[in-house]
């Protein structure tokens, strides 16, 4: 593990280097694409490497640890978190998670002749070591190696959650490529782990890891061989370890990773885009935990499971969650505004930030965030865009208390009160920031078309127009300002330095400072090369704030500069040294895979360059913001405004399109004007 970690100290030294244009910088890319849904590491050079991934099932989530050393030998941590056995006290953080070394694996023999623990816990047999050759990532991590001087065996690994059980797998197929039989041999190993009673929450806890078919087989040449291991967690005093069938597990997660990957298709000229939000929509739906409280999306990161915020569920994931088609992944967007609602109240105290352990604890301990106005932005959004009459009516409650709440904390400047922000003091943020008034500003327009399709008061419509028109007008005289010489919006009150936020207000179509808020976006005071600097001259970065950078940037209409930043930072996200999704923070949280800020990413191709913004059950309006070097786009098999649809946009000169949108087998037609807004009736 020390040389693991130290590796990573050197990793994320080389990624957070002095900052390029993305017109002039190069990613030197790692991996390549092997195919639209698949991305490869052929292991030639540039070695040490180490790098961590995250993949997620309904009970499981397995964090995977993986590094090849100077001499080509690979090794593994595998952590295994299991959201719905919980812990005492509890906690967010107190899931039953477990890790485990090479050195804690059964042992295999090839030939007699085993295969020793040698240092950075490389695999080696004898004096001919283990040489890592091929590693693929395709929604199952796989790892090819080759044992011995002369190749003869090749050795397969692969890893991958269940998709319904509190289990995950790793499957080793061995290969043999002599002219000899070989005879190989994994030994029985079954090894169990109990925490105390005490610190169980429901029961007794297990941790089991279990050999499947186990034992000495004898492989002709060109034949194969495959053992398993599997990882599992049971509670109950008379619970058993289920009988893994790992191909069967293989099966069902390729199925769920192919189902994500049919919804929602994104087809552009540029590959690396394609690739990479098809991933954004495996890691932000794949993290949805099946717990006592129901479907809980989860952010992960060894940390965040079994467990809603206001900020990554409410306003990041679920909106994008109405355009998917997901069934799990739209119950869980329910289910999350579903908890929330439970805590309204009479005196309009806060909903809580967070509802872990799996419903029945709350997180207060960074006061106001803003989260009554993320939680309305992003209710209202998802109620529209999803279609559906009688789920809007469930959430219309809620969408109406915390806008009464916002409403309660405007304070005598007329933006809304928040003595924090969704970063958690972190940095200053004052006692109004810019990022809550402006989700206030777009949660009341979103509701005042809400009402009207709900059939609401016509006097409640004309109130929630009235105030989003007002908070526009009072976002502009206490936040609009001249910083660092850009025209642009301070974040708070006495804020003199450019801040990632400014970028909201054009997410909200509020485009009165367009030119020098992207300006200053794209300035070497904020840009980075990971993105966003959260405070410009500070290290730090959120990739959040740079996926609402890049999707408020196409909506103003600057595509040029904004294409050429989302190229450079998919390159460096999908085929970098840390791949292949967004990831939520650095230096904090070792760049974790946190999965809602995958949503975000896909948002930007949905309401940045598409610009669809729903206005009713079955309505919207698109504005596209086409790159000039893109003669079309494709978003296919779109389960939103109550209909499933194709849209297919076409170049047809300048700044004419002609789009074609399909639904139930019927194909209609609309010429559009780049960047003017269209409304769209399905």
């Amino acid at each position: 593990m020390k040389n693991y970690l130290s590796l990573l100290v050197a990793l994320f030294t080389y990624a957070a280097g002095s900052a390029q244009s993305p017109a002039t910088a190069t990613v030197p890319a790692r991996w390549n694409l092997a195919s639209s849904q698949a991305i490869a590491w052929q292991v030639k050079d540039r070695v040490p490497h180490a790098d961590h991934i995250e993949m997620s099932g309904q009970k499981v989530s397995l964090w995977l640890q993986y590094q090849v050393d100077e001499k080509k030998a690979p090794s593994f941590t595998r952590t295994f978190v299991f959201p719905t056995f919980r812990l005492l006290p509890a906690r967010t953080i107190a899931s039953m998670m477990y890790s485990v070394e090479d050195e804690n694996l059964p042992r295999i023999l090839i030939n007699d002749k085993l295969l020793k623990k040698g240092v950075y816990n490389a695999t080696v047999m004898d004096d001919q070591p283990e040489k890592a050759a091929f590693i693929q990532f395709d929604g199952i991590l796989s790892a090819e190696s080759t044992i011995g001087a002369a190749g003869t065996i090749t050795l397969k690994r692969s890893f991958y959650p269940s998709v319904d059980k509190a289990m995950a797998v790793e499957k080793l197929v061995f290969i043999n490529n002599g002219g000899q039989p070989a005879r190989i041999e994994m030994e029985f190993l079954q090894r169990e782990v109990r925490p105390a009673a005490e610190r169980s929450s429901d029961g007794p806890l297990q941790f089991i890891i279990s050999t499947v078919n186990d034992g000495l087989k004898t492989v002709a040449p060109g034949d194969s061989v495959t053992f398993g291991i599997s990882y599992q967690a049971i509670a109950g005093a008379s619970a058993t370890p289920v009988d893994a069938d790992i191909m069967q597990e293989e099966a069902g997660r390729r199925k769920r990773v192919k189902d994500i990957s049919a919804l929602l298709r994104l087809e552009c000229p540029d590959e690396v885009l394609n690739t990479m939000f098809n991933f954004a929509k495996i890691r932000g739906t794949e993290s949805i935990f099946n717990t006592r409280g129901g479907l809980m999306h989860g952010p992960g990161g060894l940390r965040y499971y079994a467990a809603i915020w206001a900020n990554d569920q409410a306003e990041y994931i679920n909106p994008f969650f109405a355009y998917l088609g997901d069934d799990i992944a739209v119950k869980s967007a329910m289910n999350a505004y579903r908890l929330f609602a439970a805590y309204m109240n009479p005196e309009y105290k806060p909903i809580p930030s967070s509802i872990i352990n799996e419903g029945k604890g709350v997180w207060q301990g960074a006061g106001d965030r803003g989260d009554m106005a993320m939680i309305a932005y992003g209710a209202g959004r998802f109620a529209l865009a999803n279609g559906n009459a009688d789920s809007a009516k469930v959430l219309w409650p809620l969408i109406e208390w915390c806008l009464e709440y916002c409403r309660r904390k405007i304070n005598t400047e007329g933006v809304v009160w928040s003595n924090r922000d969704e970063l958690e003091g972190r940095f200053p943020s004052g006692n109004a920031n810019l990022n809550t008034s402006c989700l206030y500003y777009d949660g009341l327009l979103s509701a005042a078309m809400l009402a009207q399709s709900l059939g609401k008061n016509a006097k409640q419509v004309k109130d929630y127009t009235q105030r989003a028109a007002e908070m526009k007008v009072n976002i502009e005289k206490f936040f609009g300002a001249k910083v660092e010489g850009f025209d642009t919006y301070r974040y708070y009150k006495g804020n003199d330095t450019l801040r990632a936020w400014i970028a909201t207000p054009l997410v909200m179509d509020i485009f009165d400072r367009k030119k020098g808020t992207i300006e200053a976006l794209f300035s070497d005071r904020l840009w980075t090369e990971d993105g966003l600097a959260t405070l410009a001259g500070n290290s730090t970065f959120w990739d959040r704030s740079t996926l609402y950078g890049l999707r408020g940037a196409f909506a103003a209409g600057e595509k040029s500069k904004a294409y050429n930043f989302l190229k450079y930072y998919s390159q460096r996200r999908l085929l970098g040294e840390h791949v292949p999704y967004a990831v939520e923070a650095y230096p904090e949280g070792n760049q974790r895979h946190l999965s809602a800020e995958s949503g975000l990413y896909c948002r930007i191709f949905t309401e940045g360059i598409l610009g669809i913004r729903p206005v009713g059950f079955s309505a919207f309006t698109i504005t596209p913001q086409f790159p000039a070097t893109w003669n079309f786009m494709r978003l296919k098999n779109i389960h939103a405004f109550g209909k499933i649809f194709d849209i297919e946009i076409l170049r047809k000169n300048t700044d004419r399109l002609t789009m074609y949108i399909t639904a139930n087998g019927k194909k209609q037609g609309y010429e559009l004007t780049e960047g003017k807004k269209t409304t769209i009736r399905l």
